[in-house]
């Protein structure tokens, strides 16, 4: 079966009346944001869904409101399509979700950081720090050695997000990307100026993130169910101890997008599912790896397509694990013979066998469906011929073991196999 990303957007996915149909239609997803109002102290559904826009697009409400829309629309996906997730990755803010669905941080406590960082961030645009703009056209590296070769302590403007080998942002000092926007407009660069009032991902954020770092700290990240990729290192974190570290380096460095698609392709990753408002990092994983599913829960057509994939997915697996009987009898052949008693051996090997191989041409031939109870028959015969060829009884374990891993029966096994007692 193919790999699944999730994939969790960042600050500017927002608009009001997200999340309101996942609202309505699912308990899971009032109760996430009923969660929400019970932690930050007011009825974050109503601005979410009736707010004005302005109000919502604050740092310090927008964090938190994006977070709750994206654990809401994951929450609602594992209900309805009970998914398994090989791969989690968040575009800036949507990191803090990613994490939160892995497990790594409670959501109650992820709503108080991803507060206080939209608080903070808030803070810097009080003061004016800095702009962003958006360069498309070039390359990123063009972008970087452009901000490199104009850029000196009072004067700083940085590349802050990669998001496509040819589309990134640059953030800095009003007249430093400034400047930089004039050189990159004799190479042909399209510039979109950013609704934005700070410079995100770039060193102007400094006091901020030294305010927020002590406050990650107070908060123990556990293990994550599966890897999350960090946007500073586009590489899954290796464990806990670093993830409060990154999260702080998140504020003054670049956003790795690119760089986290290129991962995800080499791990063959086939389906990237986005949970959240709006489409943006479908898009970008459409154009940066056509040959992924990209989807978005936010798009109700995708729905259907998802179940589509999800149900194409499961035949091809289907298709490619062995017959449960058929498997039996591949056991029962490769199995080490101990007994060379000839009598024993058709007693207790040959003719099981055969019963087992004709149950196996009946189901083949379509004369008759797979029972529980030629499930067991299999297995006892495997008991007989483990039995008669005396093979010790680790072995013996160990084959039952490959039997339902390989044919994923597991559940409908186990229940009437008792481990062997040791011979």
């Amino acid at each position: 079966m193919q790999k699944t990303a999730l994939l969790f957007p960042g600050q500017g996915s927002q608009y009001v009346g997200m999340g309101k149909s996942l609202h309505d239609q699912y308990a899971v997803a009032r109760e996430t944001f009923e969660e929400a109002q019970d932690v930050l102290g007011f009825h974050l559904g109503q601005l979410c869904f009736e707010g004005g826009l302005a109000e919502l697009t604050k740092t310090e409400n927008t964090q938190p409101a994006i977070l709750t829309a994206s654990v809401a629309a994951y929450r609602v996906c594992m209900q309805a399509f009970n998914l398994k997730p090989d791969f989690g990755a968040g575009h800036s803010l949507g990191e803090f979700s990613a994490l939160v669905c892995a497990g790594a941080v409670s959501f109650a406590d992820a709503l108080r950081l991803v507060r206080q960082r939209g608080l903070l961030m808030q803070e810097a645009a009080m003061h004016g720090a800095g702009r962003m703009v958006a360069v498309t056209r070039v390359s990123g590296e063009l972008a970087e050695q452009v901000c490199a070769s104009i850029s000196r302590p009072d004067h700083i403007v940085v590349v802050s997000n990669y998001n496509e080998k040819q589309q990134t942002v640059i953030s800095g000092h009003t007249d430093a990307v400034s400047e930089a926007c004039q050189i990159l407009q004799a190479y042909d660069a399209a510039l979109i100026p950013l609704e934005v009032s700070a410079a995100f991902h770039s060193p102007l954020m400094e006091n901020a993130a030294s305010s927020f770092e002590p406050l990650l700290r107070t908060f123990a990240f556990q293990p994550t169910g599966y890897p999350v990729i960090s946007n500073v290192t586009a590489q899954p974190y290796a464990g806990t101890e670093n993830i409060a570290d990154q999260l702080a380096m998140q504020m003054t460095h670049a956003v790795q997008w690119t760089r986290t698609m290129e991962y995800l392709d080499h791990e063959r990753v086939g389906l990237a599912l986005e949970l959240g408002p709006k489409q943006v990092l479908k898009k970008m994983m459409l154009k940066h790896s056509p040959q992924v599913t990209a989807l978005s829960l936010d798009l109700k057509t995708d729905w259907s397509i998802l179940e589509k994939y999800l149900a194409s997915q499961e035949k091809a697996v289907q298709a490619g694990k062995p017959s449960f009987l058929g498997k039996c009898l591949a056991i029962a052949v490769s199995t080490q013979n101990r007994n060379w008693n000839q009598e024993e051996y058709q007693k207790g090997v040959v003719e099981p066998y055969n019963r087992i191989k004709w149950l196996q041409e009946q189901i083949e031939s379509g004369a008759r469906e797979l029972t529980a109870d030629d499930m067991k028959a299999g297995i006892d015969m495997l008991r007989s011929v483990f039995a008669t060829k005396g093979v010790p009884s680790a072995e013996q374990n160990g084959r039952f073991q490959q039997l339902m891993d390989q044919t994923g029966t597991r559940a409908a096994v186990e229940p009437f196999l008792a481990p062997v007692e040791a011979l």
